[in-house]
């Protein structure tokens, strides 16, 4: 039927109903979601008035016709859709509080966080030397000049020489020497020299107490420290027969990984301090990391194998064979307790996330040089990443999106460790540049709580909840 010739009831009688319908709050169908955006008295002219007057033949003057043409372009009847949209509505004025996250004007926004490297102290020290150094302030700068001197710093990828107690005291080995660093006033002091036979020193790891500390030497010896006092409390030289290069802790228990394959389980506590023995690499450990319940250990080796053990056996729980490089860099994930990242050395280059509980790859990342170490933050869901070659830098990475946040540059050599501060903000680097320095990765305490205040409110946070 032609639209132009239909009866004036019906088309009043369907112009009505669409004015009864639009009354409506919720007017829709499957085929036009809102008929409330619809300009129904448009279309009804399209289909009425404008052909009967497009078939009109009634004579029409120049003038008169351009004055139609004026007055369709004012009131927008030069259009031929016959249904279309209108601008969009207003918001509603019934809506929730201002201040929750429905509102997008208020929609909170996160502050820009400035990464940047951090000066340990207002001039190069040289860590070798035992005077007390003065007090001086953290300041953020950008340049990569103030570090902390690490002369005679071993550059050996397999080793792990730096590490940052509870009590914000970094350790670091050199040579055949641990330094000490108070981090509160920037004094440094040497807790143990040794001679040849025995060193040079290959590990060093905090106990959670802050106050002991565990060294690992070339000779297979692992030393316990009381690092308030500078007293040498025990030392165990049973169980390995090479180098002890990888230290953790879970409580009272001290995990040791050597260059004879072997993972060791020691209760400091007793005499007959062996408990277990993990055997199932065929190279040297490399990477050792606890996760947070204590529970399961990761181990890493120069055998391209990250293995999965339980604390109360000495069954493993998976073995990884994924990675096709010395496997050294280690992290479990604070936010996730069944996520491991693990990262390879410079024939893989590879970060890749495991799930734990099921075995599975969860997600592998080219990093394009090689993964020394890897850290998550305890604040945001971020990880980052220390490499070799060729660029030597800092990767922060978002999680799990692995879109890089930021790259930081300062060392001219592999950066070798890193370790991160007791209040999870601050890292410290090591590099085979001799050179130990301080980055605000992970933002700075005021940020977090600048974020936490300017949280938006939860909707309906007034009322009480079931559960």
């Amino acid at each position: 039927m032609d639209a132009g010739n239909l009866p004036a009831e019906s088309s009043s009688l369907s112009h009505g109903k669409h004015r009864r319908r639009n009354s409506r709050d919720e007017n829709l169908d499957r085929f036009i979601p809102n008929r409330a955006a619809m300009d129904f008295d448009f279309a009804n002219y399209m289909l009425t008035g404008k052909k009967a007057a497009n078939k009109s033949t009634s004579p029409c003057s120049p003038g008169k016709e351009s004055y139609r043409k004026q007055l369709a372009e004012i009131f927008n009847m030069n259009r031929t859709r016959i249904l279309t949209f209108k601008n969009k509505p207003p918001p509603s004025l019934n809506t929730l509080n201002n201040t929750t996250p429905l509102s997008p004007k208020f929609k909170p926004t996160k502050r820009t966080r400035h990464i940047s490297q951090v000066s340990l102290l207002s001039s190069y020290i040289n860590l070798n030397n035992q005077h007390k150094q003065g007090t001086d302030s953290l300041r953020p700068q950008q340049s990569s000049e103030r570090t902390l001197d690490a002369p005679e710093i071993i550059d050996d990828y397999y080793l792990n020489l730096v590490d940052w107690g509870a009590t914000n005291t970094l350790a670091i080995a050199l040579g055949n020497s641990v330094y000490l660093w108070n981090a509160f006033d920037g004094s440094t002091s040497e807790l143990l020299s040794t001679d040849d036979d025995t060193g040079p020193v290959t590990s060093v790891k905090w106990a959670p107490d802050g106050r002991h500390i565990a060294v690992g030497f070339n000779n297979s010896e692992v030393q316990l420290w009381d690092a308030s006092i500078n007293r040498l409390m025990r030392t165990l030289r049973e169980g390995h027969g090479g180098r002890v290069g990888s230290l953790d802790w879970t409580n009272h228990i001290l995990t040791t990984g050597s260059m004879d394959s072997l993972i060791i389980n020691h209760d400091v506590r007793i005499r007959s301090h062996i408990t277990t023995t993990y055997i199932g690499h065929n190279q040297e450990v490399c990477g050792l990391k606890w996760s947070t319940s204590g529970q399961q250990l990761a181990s890493g080796g120069n055998d391209n194998i990250v293995n999965v053990w339980n604390l109360g056996s000495n069954q493993r729980i998976h073995r990884f064979t994924d990675h096709t490089s010395a496997v050294k860099a280690l992290a479990w994930c604070p936010f996730q307790s069944n996520l491991l990242a693990s990262g390879g050395g410079a024939g893989d280059q590879s970060v890749k996330f495991w799930n734990v509980n099921t075995g599975v790859c969860l997600d592998s990342v080219n990093t394009g040089s090689q993964v020394s170490s890897l850290l998550w933050s305890r604040h945001e869901r971020e990880i980052l990443s220390s490499h070799g070659f060729n660029e030597n830098q800092l990767v922060l990475w978002k999680y799990p999106s692995m879109v890089k946040m930021t790259e930081l540059h300062g060392h001219t050599s592999r950066v070798l460790n890193m370790t991160q501060s007791p209040d999870g903000y601050k890292v410290a680097s090591v590099g085979a540049d001799e050179t130990l320095r301080l980055w605000n990765a992970f933002g700075t305490p005021e940020e977090n709580k600048h974020g936490r205040h300017n949280k938006a409110e939860e909707p309906f946070a007034s009322f009480a909840r079931i559960r």
